[in-house]
């Protein structure tokens, strides 16, 4: 599901931003400094130091498992991961995937698909048939815990994709209980309004059967199963009200990781610890398609930082099962700009996510609906992963969420061409630079922040960064310079 709202609401807010103030719209008079006094109210006695009404509150109540703080997702697509397509072949798949370096597992819905109105030959794994069953197309449940216990033993975790939002046609659910679900105008049960999802039908979370029925289901996978949390299909077509319960309750069975398919801070403030990132993916595509420059990267570096809160986790990707099979590759998207958008990805504030397949180079649009299996091979991307990784768990100041450091912007005269920014804690400084275009740049900086003596990451070379530094970038070149106090200064988990 994607959501563009965010631009929206800046052009919405820039020209509130940018209005004249009221009294200047207006022919009233200012009042006097003595008719302001003769309407003031009088001092309280309490200061504001002391008063509890002008303390600040942390937006974010959820406490996020301390694994997460430098973790790194992998998506798995179970029907095209394996030439098996099964959680058995999946699970000889762990020994890789940990030393590529990925942390959590998450899962695309492992549940039996309906069959009713069922799309393609296997179906859509987000048409739910039986929240409580496990696909016979990948096995079973002991096939599931054994997949949960064998990464844990790895050192990895597993979360669940989770479709709360609606069931398939033929989920037995709609038999024993027709009052959860939402019907039209004219009391018919339908699809999600305004999507061609013609395989499923909406619940309706007015019904307090239905939320205690949905928030068992989730608590049984994590008692039982060992899942360590979900990401959650559709996040924003379900009440927070209904997230916000459901968090303090997986929590009270373990802590969870919880991430919403959504872009909303009310999500991060007492239920997910992660959020999409959409707009990021959105303008960086704007960006390599030559429709946008640096700018459009601007508006969303100001409002991750302004409107969202600060211990919230946005994902940031440049693939995913949506991506991938309606829009086009990580090629198709970024074309030359892919390396570049991979290690933004991990550089950037965000919790990176790999799409199963990208290690590969994978060049294909994954079939949805039926079999069709990844080509696994060696290639450039998979090192590039492995080293950004690395590069992440041994770089507190790319840390995720409230462990990490906020990116502070270091102003350049290519501005519109080249992006360039500080994230710095008590363990060192990380100052990037990315030419987010065709063209060749030639770029100076502004302000001291940078000034340092560095290692740049990729090339291996000491550089000291001073005010008469001038940089020669190819197109799409990015530079990774970390503070020589910072160099290998964390021992990851």
């Amino acid at each position: 599901m994607r959501l563009a709202f965010l631009f929206a609401m800046a052009l919405g807010f820039a020209s509130i931003a940018t209005a004249p103030p009221a009294f200047a719209r207006s022919n009233s008079a200012l009042p006097t400094p003595a008719a302001a006094a003769e309407t003031s109210t009088p001092l309280s006695p309490m200061t504001p130091s002391n008063d509890p009404r002008y303390q600040p509150q942390p937006y974010v109540k959820v406490r996020n498992p301390d694994w997460a703080k430098n973790a790194v997702l992998y998506q798995i697509n179970l029907r095209q991961f394996t030439q098996e397509g099964t959680l058995r072949a999946a699970q000889r798949e762990l020994p890789r995937l940990k030393r590529l370096g990925v942390d959590v597992l998450w899962l695309m819905p492992i549940h039996p698909i309906g069959e009713k109105n069922r799309k393609g030959t296997l179906g859509s794994p987000y048409s739910v048939r039986d929240y409580y069953g496990v696909n016979p197309e990948f096995g079973d449940f002991d096939d599931l815990k054994g997949f949960v216990d064998a990464a844990h033993a790895q050192g990895m975790y597993v979360i669940l994709d989770w479709v709360a939002n609606h069931t398939a046609w033929d989920n037995p659910l709609l038999q024993q209980h027709p009052e959860w679900y939402a019907r039209d105008w004219k009391g018919d049960f339908h699809p999600t309004p305004w999507w061609d999802w013609s395989d499923i039908i909406n619940l309706d979370y007015s019904q307090p059967g239905l939320r205690q029925y949905m928030t068992e289901a989730m608590k049984y996978w994590v008692r039982e199963a060992g899942v360590d949390g979900y990401r959650c299909d559709v996040a924003g077509f379900v009440p927070v009200d209904f997230w916000d319960n459901l968090r303090s309750e997986l929590d009270a069975v373990k802590p969870v990781f919880m991430l919403a398919e959504w872009e909303s801070r009310d999500l991060h403030a007492r239920a997910f610890d992660a959020t999409y990132a959409w707009s990021w993916y959105d303008s960086l595509h704007r960006v390599a398609k030559g429709h946008a420059d640096v700018n459009a990267m601007y508006v969303y570096y100001s409002w991750n930082e302004a409107f969202f809160p600060r211990g919230g986790m946005r994902m940031t990707f440049v693939s995913n099962h949506d991506k991938n099979a309606w829009e086009g590759t990580e090629f198709e998207a970024f074309g030359k700009a892919v390396k570049t958008a991979m290690v933004l990805s991990f550089v950037s504030d965000g919790i990176p996510m790999i799409y199963n397949g990208q290690e590969a180079g994978n060049t294909k649009r994954l079939a949805f609906f039926e079999k069709d299996p990844i080509v696994w091979r060696e290639h450039p991307h998979g090192a590039l992963y492995a080293d950004l990784i690395r590069l992440k768990k041994n770089t507190s100041a790319l840390w995720n969420g409230r462990w990490g450091a906020p990116m502070i912007h270091v102003p350049n005269d290519r501005g519109a061409k080249v992006l360039s920014f500080v994230r710095r804690d008590g363990n060192g400084k990380v100052f990037a630079v990315f030419n987010l275009s065709a063209a060749k740049q030639t770029v100076r900086f502004q302000d001291g922040l940078f000034h340092g003596d560095y290692t740049e990451h990729f090339a291996g070379r000491s550089e000291t960064l001073d005010a008469s530094t001038a940089m020669e970038l190819k197109p799409w070149e990015y530079r990774v310079y970390l503070g020589r106090s910072e160099t290998h200064s964390v021992t990851p988990r």
